[in-house]
């Protein structure tokens, strides 16, 4: 009998364990794809629709982000507190890339689902609504029109425009040529929803807020626990001199309800450090892009992490700032890249043995801005982070002294 108690005690932890590994599968879906259709991913589809009452409460609770779900798919419809560069799409090139974006997704508003329709139908009333808005689009110009191949590149990718014969490439290279599309039932869904009407708005500020908050005592802490966790949630890191002092003390007073939130919902690691509360994923891949990650801009980050720590114990020059960073100027990081470059070439791709160290430095730094690990603090002086001091590389058998 004992052992038949054991068993089934050891079968339930295991279900449990599984339960919550399905609902943080959810979790990290919803967090970092744009949606998760029941074509594309039924079985995740499906498991947040049947968690979807207590994954709609916590979201809604804790940050303030309305889930959406339909016959088709899944949506959790983000805010973030701050824009970064790095929030936008990778593949666009040009503002106007977004604008004409924009206006493909107006046209595709007006259209139901599996209306099929020609390019040139959809690039001539974007041309002429955009007239009527007094701004320019001018398919005989080359430019525009690789610019709203990417729009529409964009638009196909996300699953919201379907190509059925020929695609925008060819028309970017020929406006002569022509291609024939349908409407995803997902068009309607790219915008998020805003609380308010948008005419009434005037600045950006004014959206962004998720969810309309009550001018209240209870309505202000519930928007100040919704900036604190949309932040942890979407930003790589934030240290305690990047929150304002109401968020910084929420953080700080609240931090083991956070860590413990966080690490039950998505499995996150939080530590609480001298610069900060900061958030690891335990694994090495995971839904969302990690840090380091594959790329070469990682190896120099990490790289130039051991150099800087080298020089700070050798008093190189460099020295802690009172708030724990590290100011750099141009120069400074060219010359930690020169060292680098010098003394681990051998085990670099033949693209960045060749790369002049100006060109190294300023990979390196945009990179570590967009990870939140450092940011510029003028044209020629860079921040770097005290997080990024807890990191550190080196090639095993590499000449260190050299």
């Amino acid at each position: 009998m004992a052992s038949g108690a054991l068993r089934r005690a050891v079968r339930k932890e295991r279900n449990a364990e599984q339960l919550a590994e399905r609902k943080r599968a959810c979790m990290h879906a919803l967090l970092n794809r744009p949606w998760v259709t029941k074509e594309d991913d039924p079985d995740l589809y499906f498991a947040i629709k049947d968690h979807y009452e207590e994954l709609r409460d916590w979201l809604m609770d804790k940050a303030g982000f309305p889930l959406i779900v339909t016959r088709s798919m899944a949506k959790l419809d983000k805010t973030p507190v701050k824009a970064f560069p790095w929030m936008g799409f990778a593949e666009f090139r040009e503002t106007s890339d977004y604008v004409f974006f924009t206006y493909g997704l107006w046209y595709l508003e007006g259209k139901t689902e599996l209306d099929q329709f020609l390019l040139s139908d959809i690039v001539e009333e974007v041309r002429e609504q955009m007239l009527g808005a007094g701004l320019e689009a001018d398919w005989r110009n080359y430019y525009h029109r690789l610019s709203m191949a990417r729009a529409l590149k964009k638009l196909r990718s996300l699953g919201v425009l379907y190509s059925v014969d020929g695609d925008e490439s060819f028309w970017a290279q020929d406006a002569e040529r022509n291609a024939l599309y349908e409407c995803s039932p997902l068009a309607r869904y790219v915008l998020r929803r805003f609380p308010r009407d948008l005419t009434e708005c005037s600045t950006l500020e004014e959206l962004t807020d998720p969810i309309p908050y009550a001018d209240t005592q209870d309505g202000q802490s519930m928007r100040r626990r919704h900036r604190v966790y949309r932040r942890l949630l979407l930003e790589p890191v934030v240290t305690d001199r990047q929150w304002d002092e109401e968020d910084l003390n929420y953080v700080l007073w609240q931090r083991r309800a956070i860590i413990d939130q966080l690490e039950k919902t998505f499995g996150w690691v939080g530590r609480r450090y001298r610069e900060g509360l900061l958030f690891f994923h335990p694994e090495l891949t995971g839904e969302g892009e990690l840090f380091p990650t594959l790329s070469a801009a990682s190896d120099l980050a990490l790289l130039a992490a051991g150099e800087i720590r080298k020089q700070l114990a050798e008093g190189g020059g460099l020295y802690t700032e009172d708030n724990g960073t590290i100011r750099l100027t141009r120069a400074e990081m060219e010359t930690i890249m020169y060292r680098l470059q010098s003394r681990h070439k051998e085990y670099w791709s033949k693209e960045l043995r060749e790369s002049a160290s100006q060109e190294l430095a300023e990979l390196c730094m945009n990179h570590l801005a967009e990870w939140g690990l450092g940011e510029w603090e003028s044209e020629a002086s860079f921040l770097v982070s005290p997080v990024l001091g807890r990191w550190n590389a080196d090639y095993a058998n590499s000449d260190f002294d050299a």
